[in-house]
């Protein structure tokens, strides 16, 4: 791990990917020069994109259609970051208060077990190593949902409608899901990032090129008050929604209002892709940054790494404070507070109504 992303950082630094996948300005031709390696790995990595693409487009591969399962994929063009598991709540959240029986798909990226799992937010759950972090935060917030988690999510599919009865499924992070047949493929964009430098991995953010935006069905935007520089026009519908904190949740697992550390010393720790608007979060809530653990996306924190944050948080008199998904990877008894954040929608309610099956 690169000792820059495991040690403080002034507040608004971004990480080694933010500045190399999300530039603030436009690159130079000696960056672009010293990158060249990595930009032909981008192009070998982009063919066998297009290729299979292709072979989808035209219908000489096809995902599988689960009868009686209506399928609903939130997933986004970028790695990382854009703010796709809020929107997978807020959705999940919308499906159990209409009445229907929900299942939510997920891989569990970063797991250590290669079983299948399932399991509500009402049984006991899972560890980490075994099911993820984002499929057990996803359990706790929505415990009515069943998890269902794995590889294979066709086969997970045909599960949740023959084992448990469901009849509709969230497919967490599917837009690159081909195999398995949806019924609308919602993509979540963030304003504030956009697409970054428009590059396709290693050299960029992105996992298809733009041009795969127009399977998208309905773009779920997260709005910002600074939009990214050259965010394209996106080629469908949109729902327009603002994330907002609505909690902090303290180490006893008790709620407080957002404003409860406003001028509170604090050190964040995250292991996010994009810690910028996790700090920029805290910043708004009032918190008095001291310092920064920033650490690389599903980061499995170590017992020296934490006894070190620790020891950098007693020094100013700081509380420690996280995001829910990393706080699922903490362990037992370590003391921070979690900051919880909801969903406001702006405009297109009546969109998602009809993505959702509701109308």
């Amino acid at each position: 791990m690169s000792s820059d992303l495991s040690r403080a950082e002034p507040p608004d630094a971004p990480t080694v990917v933010e500045r190399l996948f999300y530039p603030s300005e436009p690159e130079s031709w000696e960056r672009r020069a010293l990158l060249s390696p990595v930009t032909a790995l981008s192009w070998g990595y982009g063919l066998g994109v297009s290729l299979r693409g292709a072979l989808y487009d035209a219908q000489l591969l096809s995902g599988e259609r689960v009868e009686g399962l209506r399928v609903i994929s939130i997933g986004n063009l970028n790695v990382g970051g854009t703010g796709k598991t809020p929107a997978v709540l807020h959705l999940a959240g919308m499906l159990v208060r209409a009445g229907r029986k929900v299942g939510i798909l997920t891989r569990g990226y970063g797991r250590q077990s290669k079983e299948p799992l399932t399991f509500t937010g009402t049984e006991p759950l899972p560890t980490v190593e075994e099911a993820g972090d984002e499929p057990l935060l996803l359990a706790r917030r929505c415990p009515e949902a069943r998890v269902l988690v794995g590889a294979d999510r066709r086969t997970l599919a045909r599960r949740a409608r023959d084992e448990f009865g469901l009849d509709v499924v969230l497919l967490d992070d599917g837009f690159q899901h081909r195999r398995l047949a949806r019924d609308e493929d919602v993509v979540v964009v963030d304003e504030a990032a956009g697409f970054g430098n428009g590059r396709l991995l290693p050299r960029g953010p992105l996992r298809e090129p733009l041009s795969a935006l127009r399977r998208a069905t309905l773009f779920w935007v997260r709005v910002a008050a600074t939009p990214a520089l050259a965010l394209p026009p996106l080629p469908g519908p949109q729902v327009r929604t603002r994330y907002r904190p609505t909690a902090w949740v303290d180490p006893s697992g008790a709620e407080h209002p957002p404003e409860a550390l406003s001028g509170v010393p604090v050190v964040a720790l995250a292991g996010l892709a994009r810690p910028g608007n996790f700090l920029r979060t805290l910043r708004q809530l009032g918190a008095s940054i001291q310092d920064a653990a920033l650490f690389p996306d599903h980061h499995r924190f170590t017992a020296s790494e934490l006894r070190d944050v620790e020891t950098r948080a007693a020094r100013p008199g700081a509380r420690i404070v996280t995001t829910e998904k990393d706080a699922v990877r903490l362990p037992r008894g370590f003391e921070a507070w979690t900051v919880r954040l909801g969903v406001e929608v702006l405009e297109g309610e009546s969109l998602l109504h009809r993505a959702l099956g509701l109308t």
